[in-house]
């Protein structure tokens, strides 16, 4: 462990405060790049950004910065090895790629021609993600100002690819490819926010999916329902059956074996969740809705980021013209998705969804299942020393006692978590209010600057307080 002690707050801060107008000045010429990789016109700005990122983490110091190809986007790999061999080694993720942005969407202006309004910066990718990469470039400087130090007190890697807003497609390959030179002790992933610009907090999983559609065959063709209704399997009524029976009166998922494995929520983690200022009837107006409703014994937030769920995303089949067609349609088809947990394994619930679906479909009725990509759940246990390192930092620089969150959606940090068999750690200071791919994605600079100081104090802790195992 490093016996580096830890530098005076205000030194970090004097360095920041020195060097913050060129760190906009950079991040804004960053964010002038329309990295969108989701549209095929954009695949040179992709690979520009890739470069130009990659030629700034050589300035900031890093001895190592290299472009990864991929065969879809670039993503950009760079190294700063430690002093110290002993030291933890650490990767930061992050992406480069963007949602695409034009000012008919309803910006106030040109999304790829950053402005500054009110104290906030207002670009595509100013929050998502490019802003939430690059506090690390200033935050590593200033923890070396402050130490005095020629080189991280951790050995510091950065893994930010091309292709996160695309649904990293590439991005499993990818790690397992190069795992060798990924390997660590910890992921930091720099793509996730806070609660609110007044509480700080931390982020200790996230939930993984699997998704799937269902297309049912009844008739060869759709026939007369008066000739034929009540005589002949209906598909359509069968998706219904099959969407109907897939919770229970408590709102439980019914596959058999569906909770088996499921970490349950500690009495700690409970209390923690219930501190947070959760407003329920905002929360409610977000989702364009009127009542709470999940699974009994949970609170709304503990079912979002914390318990497992299946989701009927679509229902079709038959007849959806206007009026009335009086027929037993052919075909129908479910979408369905499932939100997974820490102890759970997509694949064993596939497996239990095929005979499932099975054993509840009447002679007649033919179906084919098909399953899409898969992404896993991760969880860092609220006691992991790693952990502890990062909620110190933020408690620092905030100056406030830092709470927890997860995170219901899903993201590729699992890929890296499964690959390297390491904790993953999110340090992430966007707010809902940063409106992440609608128009107008802005980032408060005063929460940027909070990232750089918590980069600034997270290395030095973790080397001092944590060995890496």
């Amino acid at each position: 462990m490093s016996t580096t002690p830890a530098p005076p707050d205000s030194a970090v801060r004097a360095f920041i405060e020195d060097h913050r107008s060129a760190f906009l000045s950079d991040l804004t010429t960053w964010l002038r790049i329309p990295s969108v990789s989701a549209d095929p016109e954009h695949a040179d700005d992709v690979r520009r950004s890739a470069e130009w990122l990659a030629g700034s983490l050589r300035s900031t110091g890093f001895p190592v910065a290299e472009i990864w190809e991929t065969e879809g986007a670039p993503a950009v790999f760079a190294e700063w090895p430690s002093d110290e061999p002993d030291a933890p080694t650490v990767l930061v993720y992050g992406h480069h790629d963007v949602q695409p942005a034009a000012v008919a969407d309803g910006w106030d202006s040109d999304p790829f021609e950053p402005v500054e309004r009110d104290g906030r910066l207002y670009a595509r990718g100013a929050a998502d993600d490019k802003g939430q990469v690059f506090f690390h470039t200033l935050g590593v400087r200033a923890h070396l100002a402050a130490t005095g130090r020629t080189a991280p007190a951790v050995h510091l890697k950065l893994l930010i690819e091309g292709e996160e807003e695309s649904g990293s497609p590439h991005f499993p390959d990818l790690v397992r490819e190069r795992a060798d030179r990924l390997a660590c002790d910890a992921v930091v992933v720099s793509d996730t926010g806070m609660w609110d610009p007044e509480t700080p907090t931390v982020c200790t999983g996230m939930r993984g999916l699997t998704d799937c559609q269902i297309d049912l065959y009844g008739p060869d063709q759709d026939v007369h329902s008066g000739s034929f209704g009540g005589a002949v399997p209906n598909p359509a009524n069968e998706a219904a059956r099959l969407a109907a029976a897939l919770h229970d009166e408590d709102h439980r998922v019914t596959l058999p074996g569906f909770y088996d494995g499921v970490v349950e929520l500690t009495d700690e983690e409970r209390a923690l969740f219930a501190e947070l200022p959760f407003d329920e009837k905002a929360w409610l107006r977000a989702a364009h809705s009127h009542a709470p409703l999940g699974e009994r014994g949970h609170t709304t937030l503990e079912r979002v980021w914390a318990r497992p769920t299946a989701e009927v995303n679509g229902i079709a089949g038959g007849y959806q013209g206007p009026g009335g067609k009086t027929i037993v349609p052919s075909r129908a088809q479910l979408k369905l998705s499932f939100r997974t947990v820490a102890g759970q394994e997509a694949e064993k619930i596939q497996e239990t969804l095929r005979t499932w679906v099975a054993d509840r479909l009447p002679a007649g009725i033919g179906h084919e299942i098909t399953f899409w990509g898969t992404t896993r759940p991760c969880l860092t246990p609220l006691g992991h020393p790693a952990l502890q390192s990062l909620v110190r930092a933020m408690g620092r620089s905030f100056g406030k006692p830092v709470r927890f969150t997860r995170e219901g959606g899903s993201g590729p940090a699992a890929d890296l978590q499964d690959v390297l068999d390491v904790p993953v750690l999110f340090l992430g200071i966007s707010v809902p209010s940063d409106g992440w791919h609608a128009p107008n994605e802005k980032v408060e600079l005063s929460l940027l600057m909070k990232g750089v100081e918590t980069s600034a104090y997270l290395w030095g802790d973790l080397a001092e307080h944590w060995n890496g195992r």
